[in-house]
């Protein structure tokens, strides 16, 4: 147990609720899947709501069986009530962190950006903060702020609201409506339909592989040890809080690194401890040969020993092969991968002054 995290959390009601709310079809608000997600992360030993409980009077129970104590927030009617209760939770918040040393992690449960500077103060304090809010509602600027931020929506157990067409279009048929409504319904649906394919894109298989390449590069040019899979996770999530292997199809972090090592994106060996295996980029294969297609594109462009110019050279690379990304063997940039082909020595790479670019010969 003095291995585990414990866990202060904090619940600004009303925003989770209404943003439940508003941005999720009207859906209730379910406060099961936090605590699952939570439970996964530490011990919570402090769990409090803040609210005018008059407004959320089933919500009430559903929180008092989950063991989470209720602050009144007496105020009826505007800002006046809101603003009490963010004040009285970050108080309560910082207070709780000087009096119980041995809660290391914080959970901020809202989308408010006026919670900004509690989670600053918390790190300062040397606590970790997690946040969690609903998508639709959330400000931009609460997210990078905390170590680690979860959406509501994207939470295991989370039901997903239905689509608006889908529900109206079974009452419309039994109601016997007039023949025009179902046809809007039809055209809306697609549209439904599209948006979570239309999200994928962004969270792909190759936009995976050039985020872990390129954080296991920069881990391994810090020259602080041997990269393990926790401390890759770590890292991820400073890079982006709201970072979740989840969101690209996988149930656990090893899974998604063991898929990535099938791929040949990095390599895994046995790590410090069991369960947290040491990850590396692979020194051959796929570097190995995207150096000899660098150097095959330099020396038909150059034939005569004539020297190739760098602007311009990655297009060429990606005639030769469409699928080419220097960022998925963990270069940040296109004049980084030429370096190190020129360190490896398959090829030469120099300033020049007079072409103002630098210019690669290959190797007699």
């Amino acid at each position: 147990m003095d291995q585990e995290d414990r866990i202060a959390l904090f619940l600004d009601y009303e925003n989770l609720a209404l943003g439940a709310r508003d941005h999720r079809g009207g859906a209730a608000f379910d406060f099961r899947p936090i605590a699952d997600a939570l439970a996964e992360r530490g011990r919570v030993v402090v769990r409090r709501a803040y609210a005018d409980w008059s407004y959320f009077d089933e919500d009430r129970r559903m929180l008092t069986r989950s063991h989470v104590e209720l602050i009144e927030i007496p105020q009826r009617m505007g800002a006046s009530r809101k603003n009490a209760a963010d004040i009285k939770m970050a108080v309560d918040a910082i207070e709780l962190a000087f009096e119980r040393d041995y809660i290391s992690t914080f959970v901020i449960c809202s989308g408010d950006s006026d919670f900004t500077p509690l989670v600053h103060k918390l790190r300062e304090l040397n606590k970790r903060v997690i946040g969690v809010g609903v998508e639709g509602s959330t400000s931009a600027l609460l997210p990078p702020a905390c170590d680690e931020f979860l959406y509501y929506d994207r939470l295991e157990g989370v039901d997903i609201p239905p689509a608006r067409g889908r529900r109206a279009r079974p009452t419309t048929r039994q109601a016997g409506a007039e023949q025009r409504p179902p046809e809007p319904e039809r055209e809306h649906e697609p549209e439904v339909d599209r948006r979570p394919a239309g999200e994928e894109p962004g969270r792909d298989a190759d936009a995976l592989a050039v985020l872990v390449a390129q954080s296991v590069a920069g881990l391994q040019g810090s020259a602080n040890g041997e990269v393990t899979a926790s401390r890759l996770k770590r890292t991820l999530l400073r890079k982006d809080p709201t970072f979740s292997e989840s969101d690209y199809g996988f149930r656990t972090f090893g899974e998604l690194l063991r898929h990535l090592a099938e791929r040949n994106v990095i390599e895994l060996a046995e790590g410090p401890a069991k369960g947290d295996p040491e990850v590396s980029l692979p020194e051959h294969g796929d570097r190995e040969v995207a150096f000899g297609l660098l150097r095959g594109v330099v020396a038909d462009l150059g034939s005569g020993g004539n020297p190739v110019a760098l602007s311009g050279l990655k297009n060429q690379v990606r005639r030769a092969r469409p699928d080419f990304s220097e960022k998925k063997l963990g270069y940040r940039s296109f004049l980084q991968f030429c370096k190190a082909a020129a360190t490896a020595g398959v090829l030469e790479l120099r300033w020049s002054p007079e072409a103002d670019d630098y210019l690669l010969t290959t190797q007699t």
